[in-house]
């Protein structure tokens, strides 16, 4: 039973948010999208590592939120969700959580809904990969989805995916 570290914050992610199909699947769904973008675009296995783990918890302060705010949206998810998410790595890594991982996995959820903000490819993926499932989840449209991708997608690979996706290589140049 030898589970590396994204395995057990999955576990712990699913756990968490038991009962709750729908984020349990989004946040397995964007996790998947994202390491395999990280991979496909070479990054290296320190940023691979951050954007995986963030890609599990980057809507952990949903249930927080729902609780106290009686929504979800982005801004207070983004207030709420760090604290959840560090003390769940914590929990995991105990005296060797490292500080500047930790910081960055928290930084990454604290922000990724501020595009604004985007500093690294961690950070730009995980924004693809969630876009990429938000945009069917959310049923865009063709047209809001391509403006998305022409505004905020940077990586060839997250461009081709959402193309492919959503039937849009007629749409885009």
């Amino acid at each position: 039973n030898d589970l590396n570290l994204t395995d057990k914050v999955i576990n712990s992610m699913i756990e968490y948010n038991s009962g709750d199909a729908r984020r349990i699947q989004h946040a397995m769904k964007v996790y998947e999208f994202a390491a395999l973008m990280g991979r496909m675009e070479g990054i290296s296995e320190k940023e691979q590592q951050v954007l995986e783990i963030a890609a599990v918890l980057h809507d952990i302060g949903i249930h927080i939120c729902e609780q106290k705010y009686g929504n979800c949206d982005g801004r207070n998810q983004e207030l709420e969700g760090p604290a959840v998410a560090k003390a769940i790595l914590e929990n995991i890594m105990g005296s060797e959580a490292d500080e500047a991982f930790v910081g960055r996995v928290c930084y990454l959820i604290g922000h990724h809904h501020t595009y604004t903000e985007i500093d690294g490819i961690d950070f730009q993926i995980l924004v693809e990969a969630d876009f990429l499932v938000n945009a069917r989840e959310e049923k865009m449209t063709k047209k809001a989805i391509t403006h998305f991708r022409n505004v905020y997608f940077q990586t060839e690979t997250g461009k081709q995916y959402l193309d492919e996706t959503y039937g849009l290589n007629s749409l885009s140049g």
